[in-house]
């Protein structure tokens, strides 16, 4: 009879160290195996050299590792690379190197689809099948560190859970992803070159302020209008604007870190003047900066890209109240990579 084959990374490093132990060898060995795991991504137990054939060969008898493959790698004029990841159960999630001129930022996913109804994201035309784990977001980021340094000549600079799918619906994998990414024994990125952007779920927000995060926290807000809102997000109609303005300010109150939201302007939706003073009001209420992100379209004939007029009366209106803005440009446009196009298309 076949016995089933653990995934090695679900397992901490004391419990590596406990397997070598009952199994006759040195503890130290789980200390071998794990640098390998995670600090130098190895792919199957023949890359760990420094370790005997048989050590190896009982690791294959028991243990897998469920490596992500990147079934397929774009670039696009710009710079910017789309991957195609494939998981080890067949299904495909998509991961973005994103290069500016003094930096690299890796875009991943937390989902297979999405669990939410954005009304301008391709991403949540596509059911949410499953949640990543943590190793296989872990990978992403290995991945595109790997093309950063290929590309670019230096390792990755930030990275930030905007890909496929709502990160604080899965929240334990995110938070253990992190926590392999920011290790020494991982990748060792500071957590503050790490942003989670959340579609505004208040309870969720709430706990990570209770965890001590150390990691940056972006809110796709779109409108400080609760029905304008959630017409763009029909979901946000359970989660009410006072519910996320309360949740924020306990998120600042326990981190003193400001909170970055994401706002898309489109024509004829949130380009009025009431608009604006809504989002004035709403970023008084925590120290704040405003990233409106420029609008990618999905084939949808109900968003469409604001005026330019309108994207500078944001502007002007905000910095006259003292509010941080920055305009996003989007990037990969031409391969399907910029903000709300990651759906598996094929090429």
């Amino acid at each position: 009879m076949m016995i089933e084959k653990k995934d090695i990374r679900a397992l901490t490093k004391e419990q590596l160290r406990d397997f070598f132990v009952e199994h006759g060898d040195k503890a130290f060995r789980g200390n071998q195996v794990y640098e390998w795991l995670w600090s130098k991504s190895a792919h199957s137990f023949e890359d760990m050299t420094n370790i005997s054939k048989e050590t190896r060969q009982m690791l294959e008898n028991n243990f897998v590792i469920n490596h992500i493959k990147v079934d397929q790698m774009q670039r696009s004029s710009d710079g910017t690379v789309k991957n195609a990841v494939r998981l080890h159960d067949g299904l495909i999630v998509e991961s973005v190197l994103i290069p500016t001129e003094n930096r690299t930022t890796a875009c991943v996913s937390s989902q297979v689809g999405c669990s939410l109804d954005c009304n301008f994201c391709a991403t949540a035309r596509l059911k949410k099948m499953r949640n990543l784990n943590a190793d296989e977001i872990f990978d992403q980021v290995s991945a595109i560190n790997q093309e950063s340094l290929l590309y670019h000549n230096h390792k990755l600079s930030n990275i930030v859970f905007m890909g496929m799918g709502e990160p604080l619906m899965n929240y334990n994998n995110v938070l253990k992803a992190i926590e392999k990414i920011t290790s020494e024994e991982g990748l060792g990125m500071s957590p503050k070159r790490i942003t989670v952007s959340t579609s505004g779920i208040p309870k969720m927000i709430k706990k990570l302020a209770d965890d001590e995060v150390k990691f940056n926290l972006a809110v796709s807000l779109h409108s400080a209008i609760d029905e304008v809102r959630s017409k763009i997000m029909p979901f946000s109609k359970a989660f009410p604007l006072n519910d996320l303005k309360e949740s924020l300010a306990y998120w600042y109150a326990k981190t003193g870190s400001r909170v970055t939201y994401e706002y898309v302007v489109w024509n004829g939706i949130n380009d009025t003047k009431e608009a604006i003073n809504a989002l004035v009001k709403f970023c008084k209420y925590v120290p704040c900066k405003v990233n409106l992100i420029e609008y990618n379209p999905i084939d949808d004939g109900d968003f469409q890209q604001a005026n330019p007029q309108a994207i500078t009366d944001y502007i002007s209106i905000l910095e006259m109240n003292d509010i941080i803005v920055n305009v996003r440009r989007s990037r990969g446009k031409d391969i399907d990579a910029a903000c709300g196009q990651l759906a598996n298309k094929k090429s």
